[in-house]
């Protein structure tokens, strides 16, 4: 992987690490559902009007606004709303890189070499120490949400690799179209038609710093550069980077949050470096 291309990998990492703070301020400003939905609103327009549709088929610029946005950031946004910690969703949603290597496995034959798995394996067990010393009252629905959104991201991350050489910017644009209106009905429906209003008159400068920050870094940028690796290096190489996002995420927890980070943890972030590691590094000509 070349060099700013790995610089984007982890930069992209880091982001998505704070974005688990930015969610867990926002949805305590707003309603879970009704949050996500404004976030892809925004992330389709304006830009929508200045961007030409992507080369794409229509079923995969579709499909990832379905999987991505209705799915995973419904279950997520909810997960996080139900109690659990952001540092805790930053981890558990990690194991996506796991979904997507078996996906890519069955469905691209995208075999993963004995030495990804080994790092898988190292990661995993590094991620297995971090939840080891995540403490409270963690909502068990809400672990439950934050798996399957893990499951929607590695659907996603096939359908990116799907979409071929395109560009990512424009992809993640248009398919932001699709969330909106399924989201804001499912927020009417579960939330009540007034709840969503309601917080948008009370809303702080908190919540819209949050709304801000996942709409612009956490979906438009961050997606559109992580489409981009995926096109380019296939989802065996890219998805591990995804690993990162928990060491970022508890980072950050710790420091905005008050969330626990003592030694243990910060061992099993080591592990998941180190699995990281062993999974993107491949011999010269192998």
């Amino acid at each position: 992987m070349a060099p700013r291309d790995l610089l984007l990998a982890i930069l992209i990492a880091l982001a998505w690490g704070f974005s688990f703070v930015a969610i867990k301020i926002g949805v305590t400003h707003v309603p879970p559902l009704f949050f996500s939905a404004l976030r892809f609103a925004l992330a389709a327009v304006p830009l929508v009007f200045f961007l030409p549709p992507p080369s794409a088929p229509w079923r995969i610029v579709i499909g990832i606004g379905a999987v991505l946005g209705v799915v995973k950031f419904s279950l997520l946004f909810v997960g996080l709303h139900m109690g659990a910690p952001a540092g805790l969703a930053s981890l558990l949603l990690q194991s996506q890189a796991f979904f997507t290597l078996l996906l890519a496995a069955i469905l691209l034959n995208e075999v993963p070499s004995s030495r990804q798995i080994l790092g898988m394996a190292v990661a995993f067990a590094g991620i297995g120490v971090v939840g080891s010393t995540v403490e409270g009252s963690a909502s068990l629905h809400g672990v439950v949400l934050i798996l399957l959104a893990a499951m929607a991201w590695a659907v996603s991350n096939i359908l990116m690799r799907r979409a071929g050489d395109v560009q990512m910017l424009n992809l993640m644009v248009w398919a932001s179209l699709v969330p909106p209106l399924p989201v804001f009905a499912l927020s009417l429906w579960f939330e009540g038609p007034g709840a969503g209003l309601a917080a948008l008159s009370a809303l702080r400068w908190e919540g819209v710093a949050a709304l801000a920050y996942v709409t612009v870094i956490g979906t438009i940028l961050g997606f559109a550069g992580w489409g981009h690796l995926i096109a380019r290096y296939g989802t065996t190489r890219v998805a591990p980077f995804a690993l990162l996002v928990p060491v970022f995420g508890m980072g950050s927890a710790a420091l905005v949050l008050g969330e626990a980070f003592g030694p243990v943890r910060l061992a099993g972030s080591v592990l998941v470096l180190a699995g990281l590691v062993l999974t993107i590094w491949t011999r010269r000509g192998a």
